[in-house]
């Protein structure tokens, strides 16, 4: 392949060398350069490789894209475009054949809720024969392969080698989470995504290497419907307005308010034998009940979302239904089945937001007592502690503070941290900080009708101390405990 082939939608400017020439691969990292690959410089917020050309040059490069001046060195192209992001993503749409064009493409975006929806999505399409995959903040699923993922969006690169392998799998759609920083980085940039989704907007990723202010922080969200063909709108958000400008797609709305094309209705909640949910009436566009296995008013607009989504890919009412009363999210309020006394769920919840969120919604379920276990990860900002101690003070009957991921700090340190805010409220606690002992408290001592949450680890199955990432899964931590505590099962 040459590289003029890889540059043809991307106006460029050749420093040195020529475009015919042939090229092996693409790539961004210069550990991974061999002889004959195209180097694309990415000025990232850590490191510039633009730093590196001469050791990508020493190693055999055959051609550099650059987006900074630079120095050419005889026998190598080099190619000067605008942004070397949007470029990288372009050429890497090219290099892999255009496989978004071969696929259903759709993206969501949004504060909350992305990943519970995607898998929503995937659940549904899949019961109606639809072969998806999944791109989102806990992994990639291609087929039966499972990939952890680094970020809620990976590099354009990766989108485009992932969207390849699927297509290869026989795959028909692909359901992803594009973040606000996919968006400004252009991790999605060299295709057009079939339906973009809007989930909703709450001040959040502000501040160094992310958003500037909320504005930004906005903007770079309704970018998504600049570049996608149906647009769907969580309608009830204050935030709409901003969300749709300059937006280029056609528009469809859901939510509560009877203005929406989709709308909720009549929404009850779920509570039995340990299991806890929502049940409603979709009108609009569609006319059904509907019941969804996960908890909370979120929960509403997140399965309404799902189903606006597939509405288009026509799956039958049942096939919707069916999907959304057996769906689960690993580590977003995933239940765990131990007994029909009390609940016992594990949620990813680890900022102050997310676990007022989280703790309102629960409480809004009655409980007999709402049982909150949390951390806080060393070496971020003690605020955090702060404010999550006094959320789970304020919200909750009992705080249970333990460990989550130290890091290079004292355990004792970052609790004793969390103790200034917990002390602010008047919620009853205990620091118990090995995070097996605190679970297994939070289990014996659990009273009938508990609701009991361990908060901010959720999909995570390690924890990391002084730099190394040992691992430990929360439900492998609950067997362990069922196993050494029998009676814990016994129903009363």
């Amino acid at each position: 392949m040459q590289i003029k082939q890889l540059l043809d939608e991307i106006e460029y400017e050749v420093l040195a060398g020529t475009v015919d020439v042939e090229v092996t691969g693409l790539v961004y990292d210069s550990r991974k350069v061999e002889k004959g690959s195209v180097f694309v410089c990415i000025s990232g917020a850590v490191r510039d490789a633009h730093d590196f050309i001469p050791e990508v040059v020493e190693k055999g490069a055959a051609a550099i894209v650059v987006e900074k001046p630079v120095e050419p060195v005889d026998g190598v192209t080099y190619v000067r475009v605008e942004n070397t992001r949007k470029a990288l993503a372009y050429m890497s749409a090219s290099y892999f054949g255009h496989p978004a064009d071969k696929l259903k493409t759709i993206g969501i975006t949004g504060t909350k809720g992305k990943t519970t929806t995607t898998y929503m999505v995937k659940s549904i399409l899949e019961s109606a024969g639809m072969k998806t995959g999944l791109i989102g903040t806990i992994e990639a699923i291609i087929g039966e392969e499972h990939i952890p993922a680094a970020n809620t969006t990976p590099e354009s690169y990766v989108v485009q080698e992932y969207f390849r392998k699927m297509v290869d799998a026989g795959m028909d759609a692909v359901v992803m989470e594009v973040s606000s920083q996919a968006m400004m980085l252009h991790r999605v940039s060299g295709f057009t995504f079939d339906i973009g989704v809007f989930t909703n907007l709450e001040p959040d990723h502000i501040g160094e290497n992310e958003h500037k202010d909320f504005a930004d922080y906005m903007h770079c969200k309704s970018l998504l419907f600049r570049q996608c063909k149906k647009g769907i709108f969580n309608g009830d958000s204050e935030h709409l307005d901003g969300i749709l400008e300059g937006h280029t797609c056609e528009v469809e709305t859901f939510g509560y308010g009877a203005g929406n094309d989709l709308q909720a209705q009549n929404v009850e909640l779920l509570k039995d034998a340990g299991a806890l949910g929502v049940h409603y009436h979709v009108a609009g566009l569609m006319s059904f009940d509907v019941d969804v296995n996960v908890p909370g008013s979120f929960s509403v607009y997140n399965s309404l979302t799902a189903i606006a989504i597939c509405h288009h890919f026509g799956v039958e009412e049942s096939k919707i239904k069916d999907a959304l009363a057996k769906v689960t999210v690993k580590g977003r309020i995933e239940i765990v089945p131990v007994t029909n006394r009390y609940t016992l769920m594990i949620d990813y919840a680890h900022n102050a937001m997310s676990l007022e969120s989280l703790l309102t919604t629960l409480r809004a379920y009655e409980p007999g007592r709402l049982v909150c276990l949390f951390g806080c990860g060393g070496n971020r900002a003690k605020s955090r502690r702060y404010e999550m101690g006094e959320v789970s003070s304020r919200l909750a009957d009992l705080t249970v503070v333990t460990s989550d991921n130290p890091r290079n700090e004292d355990p004792m340190d970052i609790i004793s941290d969390i103790l200034v805010g917990v002390h602010k409220a008047d919620g009853e606690y205990v620091t118990i900080p090995d995070r097996k002992e605190a679970i297994a408290y939070c289990m014996k001592h659990a009273q009938d009708g508990d609701i009991i949450v361990l908060a901010g680890k959720g999909h995570e199955d390690y924890q990391e101390i002084k730099g190394v990432k040992h691992h430990m899964d929360e439900r492998e931590l609950i067997a362990e405990i069922i196993r050494e505590n029998p009676d814990l099962r016994l129903e009363k």
